[in-house]
């Protein structure tokens, strides 16, 4: 599994790196990594004392690094949120770290997406469990998105 900072940012692939909240400090450290898009899958005020969307907005940007928010909440999914996902991903000029509480919803949405472009299932799940996630909650979803 590609670890850094004791397990902070979990590499998924070479193009996604996922994490659990991160702080604005941790974007220079993502920079440095070469990431050059973070995607806030987190709704704001969902858990006392996370840092604001904006603050993290603030600090991407002071880090030369592009910014997005697709908030996700309990609820699930919707067809908006992976064509967003999609869209940010193809539109990334490199690596992108996406973060929400655990890193659980980035992973689920990264994966929804990708099978909307055409990865395999089967793929997708290899790589998620790699890093520690376990997409068979989504399963069905992704093959359904895959046309599989």
């Amino acid at each position: 599994m590609g670890c850094y900072r004791a397990a902070m940012f979990r590499k998924i692939d070479d193009s996604i790196l996922v994490a659990p909240q991160i702080a604005v400090a941790d974007l220079a450290e993502a920079a440095a990594l070469g990431v050059t898009l973070v995607i806030n899958n987190r709704p704001d005020e969902e858990e006392a004392g996370q840092p604001a969307g904006d603050s993290i907005a603030a600090a991407a940007a002071a880090a030369g690094l592009g910014y997005t928010a697709i908030p996700v909440t309990h609820a699930g999914f919707s067809h908006a949120q992976v064509e967003a996902m999609c869209a940010a991903l193809e539109g990334a000029n490199g690596p992108v770290l996406a973060y929400c509480r655990s890193g659980t919803r980035s992973t689920y949405l990264w994966a929804l997406a990708r099978a909307k472009l055409g990865d395999h299932p089967a793929v997708l799940t290899e790589k998620a469990e790699a890093a520690g996630y376990d997409l068979r909650a989504i399963r069905p979803m992704l093959d359904a998105l895959h046309g599989a």
